[in-house]
């Protein structure tokens, strides 16, 4: 599928947490990737990371929402639903 496409890229944290926290949010973010959602069993909580920006070798989600589980998180348009996370825990 051709990046372009892709509106939201969503992942459950693996042996790896560090490589999803950090090495493929950068990855996405580069690839204009708008949403990349990130639930994280070890910190036991949803990352919903957005406006992929910046110049160069800088570019980064310059929007980050971090909720515990638990706690609802709202996504934005086009999906404009909210994630409720209690099943979560």
């Amino acid at each position: 599928m051709p990046v372009d496409k892709v509106l939201l890229v969503m992942e459950v944290t693996s042996s790896g947490a560090d490589r999803d926290r950090k090495s493929k949010r950068y990855c996405y973010a580069r690839g204009g990737v708008p949403l990349y959602l990130l639930i994280d069993r070890e910190l036991e909580a949803v990352t919903l990371l957005g406006e992929p920006g910046g110049h160069a070798d800088l570019i980064d989600y310059r929007q980050e929402i971090r909720v515990p589980f638990g706690k609802s998180l709202d996504l934005p348009e086009p999906f404009a639903l909210t994630l409720e996370t209690a099943e979560f825990k």
